[in-house]
C-alpha cells in the first residue's frame, strides 16, 4: 500500500500549493528577520562593550582603576571565561577590531555564554529579571599587552524558540485567513466539474437527458457548454446512422426478396437450393451487420427474463435442427435483459461450438453476484494468442471463406457487443481435456 501525498481533488491541490507558497514565504521572511535581529543584537552588545572596555583600559593606564563603571568592567589576573562555555566568534571579531581602531590592540578576545546571575555584580536585579527578560549572560574578556585581562558582561538573548513559535503562529493565522476561502472557492469551482464528470459517466446515447447547467468560471462553463453541444451532435449522428441503416436494410432486403421469388422458376432443383442458401446467407450476413452497427442504441427494451428458460428455448431450436446440444436445466434465474438480443448471443456461441466441435454442452453457473452461461465443445480449440483476436469483426481463423466453415466472422463480435451492452462480458478459454469453452458472464444486480 503506497502513501498518496499529493491530493487528487482540485480544491485540495489548490490549497496545498498555496500552503506551500505561504510556508516558503514565511520561511524566507523568518530568515531575513533572524539575520536582521542578529545584526541588531551584535551592534547593541558590541558597541557599549567596546566603549566600556576602552574606558577601563584608558583609566587603568592612567592609574585610576577601571573607572566609575564598577561592576560592568573588571580587571582580573587571568582569563575569567571558563573553558567549555559557548563562544560568539562575531562578537570577538567586532570587539578586537573596535579596540584596535581606538588605539588599544589586544592580544586575545574571549567570549562565553552562561546563565545570567544578578548576584555577581551590583546591577539592578529588576533590570534583568529572567521572568521578564529571557536572556543569558555574555562574558567578554580581553587580554592587553601590559595590563592583563579586562572583563565585561552583557545580556545575550536566547529567545530563538520564541521566534520560531511566533512564525508558526503567524503561519497558522495566515492559513486560516487565506486557505479557508481558497478551499471554499475551490469547491465552488470543482462542483460544476464533478457534475460534468457524473454526466459523462452516465451518458447514454439512447436517452435525451437534460443539459448540464453552465456554472462556474468562464473556462469551466465553456467546457460544460461544449459537452452539452457534443452530446447533441452525438445524438444527431446516431439518429442519422439509424436512418441510414434502416434505408440500407430496406434497399438490400427488397432485391433479395425479389431474387428469392425468381429462383422458384429455376427448373434444376439443386441449383435452386444452392441459390436459396446463398440468398439466406446474404440475409443473415445483412442482419448481422445491421445488428452490430445498431449496438449501443437497441430498440428492444429491457424486461424481466428467466435466463434458464431463454437458454433452454435456444437449445430446443438446435434440437429441432437435429444438432447435438445438451443443456442441464436449473432453477429460475430472473434477470433484466433484452431477450431477443441475448438469445442471439447465446445462439451464436452454440452455432460456433456445433460448427467446430460437432456438439455443444451448455450449462448455467449461478452465483451470488453473477451468472455464467458456459458453452463448451470438443473441437480443436484456438491458439492462445488468438483468443481475443477472434472477437474482432470480420475475423476468421479459417481463411477459405467457405460458408460451411465459418460465415464472415461477425458472430463472436456481435455476441460480445450484446453481452457488454448488458453489463457483462464473454471470454474464451481452451479446455484442459480439449475443445473450447465460451463463457458469458452477467451481473445479477
Amino acid at each position: 500500500m503506497t502513501l498518496r501525498l499529493w491530493p487528487r481533488r482540485l480544491a485540495a491541490q489548490m490549497a496545498l500549493l498555496i500552503a506551500i507558497a505561504l510556508f516558503l514565504a514565511q520561511a524566507i521572511s523568518f530568515t531575513l528577520l533572524l539575520g536582521e535581529r542578529r545584526s541588531l543584537i551584535l551592534e547593541q552588545v558590541t558597541g557599549p562593550a567596546v566603549a566600556r572596555l576602552n574606558d577601563a583600559v584608558e583609566r587603568s593606564a592612567m592609574g585610576r582603576g577601571p573607572g566609575a563603571d564598577r561592576g560592568r568592567v573588571r580587571r582580573v589576573p587571568s582569563n575569567p571565561v571558563k573553558p567549555g562555555l559557548p563562544r560568539v566568534a562575531a562578537v570577538e571579531t567586532v570587539v578586537r577590531e573596535g579596540m584596535k581602531e581606538l588605539g588599544h590592540p589586544v592580544l586575545r578576545v574571549v567570549t562565553g555564554i552562561r546563565p545570567f546571575n544578578t548576584a555577581e555584580f551590583d546591577w539592578p536585579r529588576r533590570r534583568f529579571d529572567r521572568n521578564r527578560h529571557p536572556v543569558d549572560e555574555l562574558l567578554i574578556a580581553i587580554e592587553t599587552p601590559k595590563m592583563g585581562w579586562f572583563v565585561t558582561r552583557s545580556g545575550w538573548p536566547h529567545d530563538g524558540l520564541f521566534i520560531v513559535w511566533r512564525l508558526i503562529t503567524q503561519t497558522l493565522i495566515l492559513y486560516g485567513i487565506i486557505l479557508l476561502p481558497v478551499l471554499w472557492i475551490g469547491r465552488r469551482i470543482s462542483r460544476p466539474l464533478r457534475d460534468l464528470t457524473r454526466a459523462a459517466e452516465r451518458f447514454d446515447p439512447r436517452e435525451r437527458g437534460a443539459p448540464i447547467p453552465e456554472q462556474g468560471p468562464l473556462d469551466v462553463s465553456g467546457l460544460i457548454a461544449a459537452f452539452n453541444a457534443l452530446r447533441l451532435r452525438i445524438g444527431a449522428m446516431l439518429d442519422e446512422k439509424d436512418r441510414m441503416l434502416g434505408a440500407i436494410g430496406h434497399d438490400l432486403r427488397t432485391p433479395l426478396a425479389a431474387l428469392r421469388v425468381r429462383i422458384e422458376s429455376v427448373e434444376d432443383e439443386q441449383d435452386r437450393l444452392r441459390m436459396a442458401d446463398t440468398i439466406a446467407e446474404m440475409n443473415k450476413t445483412l442482419e448481422d451487420i445491421l445488428s452490430l452497427a445498431r449496438m449501443g442504441r437497441p430498440s428492444e427494451m429491457e424486461t424481466d427474463v428467466d435466463l434458464s428458460a431463454l437458454v433452454d428455448a435456444v437449445v430446443a431450436d438446435f434440437h429441432d435442427l437435429g444438432q447435438d446440444v445438451t443443456f442441464e436445466e436449473g432453477g429460475r434465474l430472473r434477470l433484466k435483459l433484452r431477450p431477443t438480443l441475448m438469445r442471439r448471443a447465446v445462439r451464436n456461441l452454440i452455432e460456433n461450438a456445433v460448427k467446430y466441435g460437432q456438439s455443444a454442452d451448455v450449462r448455467i453457473d449461478a452465483r451470488a453476484d453473477r451468472v455464467a452461461i458456459v458453452v463448451a465443445d470438443d473441437g480443436p480449440g484456438i491458439a492462445p494468442d488468438q483468443l481475443e483476436t477472434v472477437f474482432d469483426p470480420f475475423t476468421r481463423l479459417e481463411t477459405s471463406r467457405n460458408r460451411e466453415t465459418g460465415g464472415i466472422g461477425l458472430g463472436l463480435a456481435l455476441a460480445r457487443s450484446i453481452v457488454r451492452e448488458a453489463g457483462g462480458d464473454i471470454v474464451l478459454a481452451n479446455r484442459p481435456e480439449g475443445g473450447l469453452a465460451a463463457t458469458i458472464t452477467l451481473p445479477r444486480s
